[in-house]
């Protein structure tokens, strides 16, 4: 689903203070497959998701979508297939606009139509029925706007936004960070029953090591825009976490 082939970044280049985040990286990621990130600061996660989502483009390197290039698309055309939710509760939706409202936008995110042709009761019943998979009672709080909800269920409508039209790719940068020990809890479980037998091709920054082996189904370990750590399906079932954790303070 996703081929990133020696893709190159560098921050301000040719100058004093020249930074080179990606030399020639190579990942594949296939339908399905739900991959956690670990690594420390500047180890190239967050500049990965961007890159990926087209917020910013490579000095170098190519990127594919389902086989298609997207190097050069722009980040609202990569929307159309890319779903992505940030550590911040309040960037993903629209406070000011109630439940319904900030649904039908992420539901008309491929579509030439707007607002204007405003909620039906189709629309409604098809809300409610995916709000209810959130288990928070969401459901019946339509009219609501969103700015006057919690942060845990802010980041779970985020969630539903994100996946509402299934995308192909589904980014997650530390989209848990933010919120208190519950609703982490609350909004990984969801994450995971919301990604669960779909072919989305799922990727997870996070920097909770447990959270990383006991999600997914894949993990990576980053170090200075390199994969250092690349563990798969029964690789990652026989990790020992503390282990790994001793290995992760030792790289970082």
């Amino acid at each position: 689903m996703l081929k990133i082939e020696n893709l190159c970044k560098i921050f301000n280049k040719n100058s004093i203070d020249e930074k080179i985040i990606f030399k020639d990286l190579n990942l594949k990621v296939e339908k399905g497959e739900f991959v956690t990130i670990i690594g420390g600061n500047g180890a190239g996660k967050s500049t990965l998701m961007n890159l990926i989502s087209g917020s910013m483009f490579p000095d170098s390197g190519k990127i594919f979508v389902d086989n298609k290039s997207v190097t050069h698309l722009s980040e609202h055309k990569r929307a159309k297939f890319i779903g992505r939710v940030f550590q911040d509760p309040l960037k993903g939706t629209a406070p000011n606009l109630t439940i319904e409202e900030n649904l039908l936008l992420a539901m008309l995110r491929d579509s030439k139509r707007n607002l204007v042709f405003g909620i039906n009761k189709q629309n409604t019943d098809f809300f409610k029925n995916e709000l209810e998979k959130l288990h928070l009672g969401l459901e019946n709080r339509l009219k609501t706007k969103v700015g006057l909800l919690s942060g845990g269920q802010r980041q779970a409508i985020t969630l539903l936004m994100a996946t509402l039209i299934k995308p192909q790719i589904l980014l997650l940068d530390e989209h848990t960070a933010a919120l208190d020990p519950k609703s982490q809890d609350k909004i990984l479980n969801l994450t995971e029953e919301i990604t669960k037998n779909t072919e989305m091709a799922t990727l997870m920054i996070t920097h909770n090591i447990e959270n990383a082996i006991n999600f997914g189904n894949r993990m990576i370990m980053l170090k200075h825009g390199k994969i250092v750590l690349d563990l798969n399906g029964d690789e990652r079932k026989t990790v020992d976490i503390y282990e790994l954790q001793e290995k992760f303070n030792t790289i970082f």
